[in-house]
């Protein structure tokens, strides 16, 4: 195995040419981690405001990526759970752990789990980070249940369509709000109903739900309070769109809580039965080579996950 590897970094926050496909240093496992060979690594909303801003990481230079598939080329000290040779995939510890835009990456052993043998490694690595914003916000922050009524903004963007199959599965009434391009798409994610935002308004066509997941910001949140009932949830993966609300959210009788994704075990083995009980799918807009990264955030791109993949 070479010392070194090839891996997208950047020395400077700003625009996508700031990432340079460039030879680094091949890292090494410690007690309690493993290194993955990556085969692939998905892009996220948060890759871009890292990359812009270094909110994230801290300053530069530092490599992107949270999401990971691949092989474990190697185990540290004290890790029993991997072996040399098993396909795995996971989150990388948010926000400072990321580093998957590379030929290998470390991280903790118990971030991964055995790779779903339905999943080819792109569709493996545009799972984590949003599947389990999803699974985080539905399940472990709102408590949804059966017969509950669940609203998802953003219903077919990288959380929200992988939200609208959980909560489907979790036998909940699932309502959408969609464009009018993705009406069609979101229904047949799950949603009972969708609303297309470009000829109507959410806050005014619905009322009395459980849930709320949030993932638009501006007003969408105060907007998504009016439809909640008395006891309701608003979870927002924007936890700074919360701010300002707690009155009205008091006045009402609802819950809101901001969530940002955490590395999970538990939670990835979760959206891997689902997977094996073909109840949940990520959806693929792209895939660009790991030397693209620069023209994979450059470019605008359709419903779904976008992912590098390394050859």
């Amino acid at each position: 195995m070479s010392e070194t590897m090839f891996a997208v970094t950047q020395n400077e926050p700003g625009g996508p040419d700031v990432l340079t496909f460039s030879r680094v240093a091949r890292p090494e496992p410690g007690i309690g981690e493993i290194l993955i060979r990556v085969r692939a690594a998905g892009i996220n909303p948060a890759d871009h405001m890292n990359r812009r801003t270094a909110v994230f990481s801290g300053p530069p230079p530092f490599i992107l990526g949270w999401d990971v598939s691949g092989d474990v080329a190697a185990t540290g000290p004290g890790v029993t759970i991997h072996q040399p040779g098993g396909e795995v995939f996971g989150l990388l510890p948010f926000p400072r752990g990321a580093g998957a835009y590379a030929e290998y990456v470390v991280g903790p052993a118990r971030a991964f789990v055995p790779k779903p043998a339905q999943l080819s490694h792109p569709e493996a690595a545009a799972l984590p980070l949003a599947g389990l914003t999803a699974w985080q916000s539905l399940v472990d922050t709102a408590g949804l249940t059966q017969g509950q009524r669940v609203l998802i903004t953003g219903s077919t963007g990288g959380v929200g369509h992988l939200a609208l199959q959980i909560a489907a599965q979790r036998g909940a009434h699932v309502i959408a709000v969609a464009s009018t391009g993705n009406v069609e798409r979101a229904r047949a994610l799950g949603a009972h109903e969708v609303i297309d935002y470009r000829s109507a308004d959410f806050a005014a066509e619905v009322r009395d739900v459980d849930v709320v997941l949030e993932a638009i910001g501006g007003d969408y949140p105060a907007r998504a309070l009016t439809t909640l009932r008395h006891g309701g949830t608003l979870v927002s993966t924007l936890p700074q769109s919360l701010v300002g609300l707690a009155p009205s959210a008091q006045a009402r009788g609802v819950r809101l809580a901001g969530l940002f994704v955490e590395a999970d075990r538990m939670g990835m083995l979760a959206l891997s039965h689902l997977v094996d009980s073909g109840a949940l799918r990520p959806t693929i807009a792209a895939q660009y080579p790991l030397a693209d990264a620069a023209r994979a955030h450059a470019t605008e791109h359709g419903p779904g996950k976008v992912v590098l993949v390394v050859d």
